[in-house]
């Protein structure tokens, strides 16, 4: 993979210098007539490594939760509606691929070989953490990956196993936080030159660290207990990793988005600009995303409990109406601002069984909201209000909310998660609390647990305010709109201390629910309803989409008793690496080594990979 260095390094020469927000810093080359990865410096690449690799895994993270029930699609809504109900697609496979390989992994040998010869150890050890976490996705979304001998001189790389991977990641990981332990001469250019994500907090960076040991540790929960370096689950380690981790909203490592249409844009071929949110390129700016009935209900009346979590209002869509007599009593209205319901995926009624559900349209002369439909079973589809919403910086549109038909009557406010500057969390204080939750659950430890679990739940809300009162504060007409209000204390208070239930009657699924809840968008929710075994008795409100056994195809993809484990790999590791791609079927139970290509097979999407399974 050598050339996929002289690809990135002849597309930089593009970039301008005009971003003053990001510091200029997708101007990798020090000479851009003439660019060489000589040329390019330790700091100047760290950026540009950051943004592909936070786009690698902001894009899986998306395509991945499309398929874990939260969210859905329009009626034949492309690949992403197929991936809603399990009808695995090959298009969704490609690239996170391409971002972290050609965006990111081909950099960081040379970034971190010369951070090394100069002595600058955060840079060295920032090098390896990144690594680590690009390379953890890689295993965490098709398995097995050309690693050690990736993004070096062999064109065709050789494949590595499951394992190799995750303790290769592992032992980097602890190497980086070595690094970022060590003092770095004040002579060297400081990490805060090229560092975007934490601003050069090299602090952060240690906490963030120790967050993904545990999260990685995590993972290891099918295996016998002993010690991670040996690939076993380590409840020890996970717990002490906590520690050093982030203690508060405070250490939180996050991304603030801008809503900037700067003239540096990514050059892999989409030509967006690097300072928004990635959801909002994949999901924000396009068509028909909508909430599901699973996750409207874990919001609106969490584990039965009959008390709406204030979060509802922020992360599921509102549309501008017009209220009639015959409207939905399940509709929350405020003024005239209408709150979605949630898709039906599972039951035997679910919409999308006769054909939907369907996009709606807005037209003042049909009465406003409509649905272009004869069927009398299509018409209720007004009530699902997509997640679309809108930019001033980027669009040149006059603020954040999506107008359907170009006017203040057709209204929509987006979700939270997916706007043009919301939030990238790459790892915060609420997923530390609920994976200390976990574990201390797992040993029997319930009041602990629930310390940690009401902390995960308040520390959510927490985070989230700090982007809502950005947003009003920036323009204070979106406080008409209830999805852009802050939270306030009262709230927040009401719903920790009465609607997550007890000490007594705090279960796994609980945590895991809330967890999911406050991980919006994140591959952590797939890697969790792997190790748990999709069990529906832990993932609340969760079953497989009704429509998937109804569906020739998507039963090809995931036969009736299996679950979504993998991706296949992306088109071009069958195209130009299917020797090595083949020869590392011999290492994976379950590959049909019968077979031309194991990873072509139609249910390839079912095999486990090597931390979603007891393989030693």
């Amino acid at each position: 993979m050598k050339f996929i260095k002289s690809i990135i390094l002849c597309g930089l020469c593009l970039m301008t210098l005009s971003l003053t927000s990001c510091n200029e810093w997708l101007n990798v080359n020090t000479d851009p007539e003439n660019p060489s990865s000589e040329s390019a410096t330790y700091q100047t690449r760290l950026a540009h490594i950051e943004f592909y690799t936070n786009s690698a895994v902001q894009f899986a993270a998306w395509r991945s939760s499309m398929s874990m029930g939260d969210w859905t699609r329009y009626y034949n809504g492309s690949t992403y509606w197929h991936m809603s109900y399990w009808n695995a697609q090959q298009g969704a496979c490609t690239t996170s691929y391409q971002w972290w390989f050609v965006g990111a992994a081909c950099n960081i040998e040379d970034m971190y070989n010369k951070a090394v010869a100069a002595e600058a150890w955060h840079y060295a050890g920032v090098a390896k953490v990144i690594r680590a976490y690009g390379f953890m996705l890689m295993t965490d979304l098709y398995g097995e990956m050309p690693y050690t001998d990736a993004v070096g001189e062999n064109a065709t790389p050789v494949y590595d196993n499951g394992k190799t991977i995750y303790l290769g990641c592992l032992k980097e990981l602890d190497e980086g936080l070595e690094y970022l332990a060590k003092g770095q001469n004040a002579s060297l250019p400081s990490l805060a030159e090229g560092d975007y994500w934490m601003g050069g907090d090299v602090a952060k960076w240690i906490k963030w660290a120790n967050l993904l040991k545990a999260r990685y540790c995590l993972k290891l929960s099918k295996k016998s207990a002993g010690n991670y370096l040996d690939g076993k689950y380590d409840a020890t380690t996970i717990l002490e990793a906590l520690a050093k981790g982030p203690q508060s909203i405070s250490d939180n490592a996050v991304i603030y988005h801008t809503d900037d249409n700067s003239t540096t844009h990514d050059n892999l071929g989409w030509d967006e600009p690097v300072d928004y949110s990635p959801l909002y390129s994949v999901c924000g700016m396009n068509a028909g995303y909508m909430v599901t009935e699973a996750l409207y209900n874990n919001l609106t009346n969490f584990a039965g409990n009959g008390i709406e979590d204030p979060r509802a209002d922020r992360i599921i869509p509102w549309a501008w109406s017009g209220k009639s007599s015959n409207s939905p009593a399940a509709i929350k209205w405020n003024g005239n601002w209408r709150r979605s319901l949630g898709v039906d995926m599972t039951s035997n009624n679910a919409p999308n069984l006769s054909g939907g559900p369907l996009r709606a349209g807005f037209n003042t002369a049909k009465g406003g909201w409509y649905i272009d439909s004869t069927s009398p079973d299509r018409l209720g589809d007004t009530v699902y209000v997509e997640c679309t919403s809108e930019s001033k910086g980027y669009a040149a549109k006059q603020d954040l909310l999506y107008r359907r038909n170009g006017t203040d009557a057709s209204k929509e406010s987006g979700s939270f998660y997916s706007r043009v500057s919301s939030p990238t969390y790459l790892g915060t204080y609420a997923e530390a609390c609920f994976i200390k939750a976990e574990v201390l659950f797992n040993q029997g430890n319930t009041s602990g647990a629930f310390t940690a679990y009401k902390d995960g739940v308040k520390a959510s809300m927490d985070e989230m305010n700090i982007s809502l009162n950005s947003w009003v504060a920036g323009d204070a007409s979106l406080a008409d709109c209830p999805s852009f209000v802050p939270m306030t204390s009262s709230e927040i208070s009401a719903y920790v201390n009465n609607g997550i239930g007890t000490a007594s009657n705090l279960t796994l699924g609980k945590i895991l629910t809330q967890k999911r809840i406050a991980l919006q968008f994140s591959v952590e929710i797939w890697n969790d309803m792997r190790r748990y075994d999709f069990d529906t008795n832990i993932f609340l409100g969760w079953k497989i989409p009704a429509y998937h056994d109804r569906n020739a195809t998507a039963l090809k993809a995931v036969p009736e008793g299996k679950q979504f484990r993998r991706w296949r790999q992306c088109s071009h590791e069958f195209n130009y690496n299917a020797t090595n791609l083949q020869a590392i079927g011999n290492e994976v139970p379950g590959a049909n080594m019968s077979l031309a290509q194991w990873n072509q097979a139609d249910d390839a999407w079912t095999i486990n990979v090597w931390w979603d399974s007891t393989q030693e």
